[in-house]
């Protein structure tokens, strides 16, 4: 390590503060610094969403993690999904990504979930070619039976949730979506498809989304469920 770089620039972006650093709940954050920036960004999505329960807390997540305010208003939550959620996750519930950004940015401490990349599903490479299908698709048909009563998180492929809502319509019953894709082919579609599906499903409205999106809403459910244990 070269100690006059570190001399130089390693030193802290923003100036500790104690209380923040006292009230501060988030995984992620080991140290002081980390700790105040999470809570400082924190304290602002609470002005701007509220703080009157559960998915409000998903809503400070994602306006924190998009930088936008109005992603506030986007938000879809139906059939229940904050129980069914924790719920899967006390349950250890596997966990299905649609892409490796995804899968890397969940915290994989506080619980006993294991988390998957659809793209690693094996078959699912040689299927896609068969098909002519993405990736994620195969991925995802590749899985079958593995996704009922799992966790699908999907945050990028448009195609992916719609391939979930196939497969539900078939009868494979996943115990929770998270289905925020990001695009302007069959995004906004395609999360509507999901939110017609007698599933518990978070999405989003329009063409909006993303990975940071999709790893905000699983991991404020991560966060919420270790506060209640």
């Amino acid at each position: 390590m070269n100690t006059e770089l570190v001399r130089t620039a390693g030193h802290h972006t923003k100036e500790i503060d104690p209380e923040l650093v006292r009230r501060c709940i988030e995984p992620g954050a080991t140290t002081p610094e980390a700790m105040t920036i999470a809570e400082a960004g924190r304290a602002v999505a609470r002005e701007i969403v509220g703080d009157s329960g559960p998915e409000d807390k998903i809503r400070q997540r994602c306006v924190v993690a998009t930088g936008d305010p109005a992603f506030k208003d986007l938000l879809v939550f139906s059939h229940d999904p904050i129980r069914a959620g924790l719920d899967a996750i006390s349950a250890g519930a596997p966990i299905y990504t649609d892409i490796r950004m995804v899968q890397t940015g969940i915290i994989k401490t506080g619980h006993d979930c294991k988390v998957h990349c659809a793209l690693d599903a094996k078959g699912s490479d040689t299927l896609s070619q068969e098909l002519g299908i993405t990736r994620t698709s195969a991925g995802f048909l590749t899985l079958e039976q593995d996704l009922q009563d799992s966790i699908v998180v999907i945050g990028n492929a448009p195609s992916a949730a719609i391939t979930v809502s196939r497969m539900v319509e078939y009868g494979i019953r996943p115990a929770f979506i998270i289905a925020v894709p990001v695009g302007f082919v069959n995004a906004a579609e395609s999360k509507e498809r999901v939110r017609e599906l007698d599933v518990p499903s978070i999405t989003c409205t329009g063409t909006r989304g993303g990975t940071p999106v999709a790893v905000a809403c699983i991991n404020e459910l991560i966060v919420l469920r270790k506060k209640q244990s």
